[in-house]
């Protein structure tokens, strides 16, 4: 997979794995599928490896609703027991469902409601990581 960044000319593009060779990578996508499958929006996978020792991949989803967040948790937890046979490290924020953080070890799952994930706008904090394009289901 490769990104450029579209306003730019002058930027070469940049080389991601693919997740068929990044199992983490693979993680991430998963993630983020089971998170689309309770209709999570924005979802938007970054590549924190390189700058930090907390996982490889961070995987940040919108939900509009306690319930909805709380949802794609079980979503999320579901799928990834089923189809990896991984279950998360810890679970953060389940009870109050604002901002819930799913610890898979190379992959940390981010799922907030629009007002937490505005403040805490965790893509500009880690704004010197890759942006992965995940790839929607059509």
């Amino acid at each position: 997979m490769t990104y450029s960044d579209p306003l730019s000319t002058t930027t070469p593009a940049t080389e991601f794995p693919s997740p068929e060779s990044d199992p983490a990578l693979g993680l991430a996508f998963a993630i983020a599928a089971a998170a689309e499958d309770r209709k999570g929006a924005d979802i938007a996978v970054l590549q924190v490896g390189d700058v930090s020792y907390l996982a490889d991949y961070f995987v940040v989803i919108t939900g509009f609703s306690a319930t909805q967040v709380r949802a794609i948790t079980r979503s999320i937890e579901a799928a990834l027991d089923d189809h990896w046979n991984r279950r998360p490290l810890r679970v953060e924020g389940q009870s109050e469902g604002n901002w819930v953080l799913m610890d898979y070890g190379e992959v940390i799952a981010h799922i907030f409601m629009p007002e937490a994930r505005d403040f805490y706008d965790l893509e500009a904090f880690w704004g010197h990581a890759d942006q992965i394009i995940y790839p929607p289901a059509e």
